[in-house]
């Protein structure tokens, strides 16, 4: 089963790129602007890419990594057999939340995904698959924190874009 990064995370986390990369161009003197329209996209690409991280758990363990399209540039990711899995380690984040890495026998951990769709379903399959006790394990933020923040760059594009396009129907001649 595949699990992608939850869609309001990535839908947030996009708007967010858009809605403080945007008006750069508009903004910026006329000798940068060409760049800074070439690079938006370029950045938008990165974005996508950096939010396409999914977690494949099979009969056999857990795999977390990037899709084909965009596994060349970013980290390569992890995977473990679940026989490999020796327990979780819940660890503080300076914000308050808590995150999970999970340990691997002899030695090394990984983080725990707590970002992805379908969450509740991935923790019982990997929990059960690991034989690991997942009672304490949670999202790392509530849902209704990136709702809000989706919220908030929605009305900075709105208003991005709507000063954008008055201030082209004012620049055109009559």
């Amino acid at each position: 089963m595949t699990y992608p990064i939850a869609p309001l995370i990535r839908f947030t986390l996009i708007c967010l790129y858009l809605a403080l990369v945007l008006p750069l161009p508009v903004l910026a003197p006329p000798a940068l602007q060409l760049a800074l329209w070439l690079a938006l996209p370029l950045g938008l690409l990165l974005v996508w890419a950096l939010t396409s991280e999914q977690v494949v758990l099979d009969a056999t363990g857990i795999s977390v990594g990037y899709p084909a399209w965009c596994r060349w540039l970013l980290r390569r990711g992890w995977s473990l057999r679940f026989e490999q899995i020796s327990g979780l380690t819940p660890v503080g984040t300076s914000q308050g939340g808590r995150v999970f890495y999970v340990r691997q026998q002899g030695g090394g951990a990984f983080l725990l995904p707590q970002r992805i769709a379908r969450f509740d379903a991935f923790l019982q399959c990997f929990g059960a698959s690991a034989a690991l006790d997942v009672s304490a394990v949670g999202r790392l933020t509530p849902p209704w924190t990136y709702q809000l923040l989706a919220l908030l760059c929605g009305i900075m594009l709105t208003g991005e874009i709507a000063w954008m396009l008055r201030s082209l129907l004012i620049a055109q001649p009559a």
